[in-house]
């Protein structure tokens, strides 16, 4: 393949990343608006964040399924659409019951667009003798920044969710015609698709390991940093702690395919837990606007690699094609999912929000061992 069809490929990739990126944000800063909407207390808020994960993990043996039958863009299109189509529901719901049901629906199309874009990458990456899989990540990040800096506009205009959401779903249905027919097509795997039940593979169990942890950590700041600004540090516009956040972990990806050229993937690994740890530290010992958002940046930092090194090794298993690999350790990652966000609601209905954020600190600290035992193996 030409380099500039290659790097043609690579665009409209992005464009994707890009995409899915912004949906997630548009969600995920609104929760605070949500809940304020059905006076849903920080428990009710944790329940209604289960359907989430578990509408992701219903995905799973339909995502390993159709990653086998299909090529990648076949999937990265039709889940777009249903995303973006649910994201509208959401907008629009008017009870716990309706919502729980788009949110399922949002969860669900989430974990298919995620399992074929990583695939899709990691397939490209095969065509460069440079790591490039980071830089997906890093647009991914930067839809996100986009999503969080609409919501804080609509925000200050008082713009309603629901004609929000639905303008965010007809710029996903435009970037997707566009950018479908330019994606790289036939790389559907021959061998390695069939999901092998019995003793776990040591090699994909530990990278599953990292990307469980990576979800605590990731999502859990997804899910409650609006939330933490709004009513640990009675910030009005909520968002600027997952703004920050995003930034500054956007930047750390698009500059951590050399910063592992430097020190490498193991060394990455340790970096990650030393800046998530001192971030969730700083922002919960000293609760202060200007403090907490620099804890929140170089939480931001300590999470950007983990993802995309985790998913990029899961692509060279010895044992599974790269969208097997990658669909078995997004599993571990949405378990964590599951029972990270949750689990910080219950903390802090018990306790209270800054407590309830050492679940981040310890979620940080396992990537040392777990790392530490998965070189060993490939060693």
């Amino acid at each position: 393949m030409e380099l500039g069809e290659l790097k043609t490929k690579r665009i409209f990739l992005k464009v994707f990343f890009f995409l899915s990126g912004i949906l997630f944000a548009s969600w995920a800063s609104r929760i605070p608006t949500i809940k304020l909407l059905l006076s849903l207390n920080d428990a009710e808020l944790g329940s209604l964040l289960f359907v989430l994960p578990i509408g992701s993990l219903v995905g799973l043996p339909l995502s390993g399924y159709l990653i086998s039958k299909f090529n990648s863009k076949e999937l990265i299109l039709a889940s777009s659409i249903l995303q973006a189509s649910a994201l509208t529901g959401i907008g629009f719901a008017q009870n716990i019951f309706i919502l729980g049901i788009f949110l399922f629906l949002f969860a669900f199309a989430m974990r298919l667009i995620n399992i074929a874009v990583n695939t899709q990458s990691v397939n490209l990456q095969k065509f460069y003798d440079k790591p490039i899989i980071g830089s997906f990540h890093g647009i991914w990040s930067l839809g996100g920044i986009f999503g969080a800096g609409i919501t804080s506009l609509l925000l200050l205009l008082k713009i309603d969710i629901s004609y929000h959401f639905l303008a965010i779903t007809v710029l996903v249905f435009i970037g997707s015609a566009i950018s479908y027919p330019r994606l790289l097509g036939k790389d559907r795997a021959e061998k390695g698709n069939k999901l092998i039940f019995g003793k776990p593979d040591p090699f994909i169990m530990r990278l599953g390991l990292l990307g469980f942890f990576a979800a605590i950590c990731e999502g859990g700041m997804f899910d409650w940093s609006g939330v933490y600004f709004k009513e640990i540090l009675h910030t009005p516009i909520f968002t600027y702690g997952y703004f920050t956040f995003l930034v500054f972990m956007a930047s750390f990806r698009f500059v951590s395919d050399k910063v592992i050229g430097k020190i490498g993937i193991a060394n990455t690994y340790i970096l990650s837990t030393c800046l998530i740890v001192s971030g969730i530290l700083l922002s919960i010992t000293f609760p202060y606007f200007w403090v907490a958002l620099i804890g929140f940046a170089l939480t931001g930092m300590g999470t950007a690699s983990i993802f995309p090194m985790t998913l990029g090794l899961a692509g060279k298993s010895s044992k599974y094609s790269a969208g097997m690999g990658i669909s078995i350790v997004a599993t571990y990652s949405i378990v964590g999912m599951l029972l990270g966000p949750p689990l910080i609601g219950y903390l802090s209905h018990l306790f209270n929000l800054r407590i309830a954020f050492i679940l981040f600190i310890v979620a940080g600290l396992m990537f040392v061992p777990v790392s530490k035992s998965l070189f060993k193996i490939r060693s």
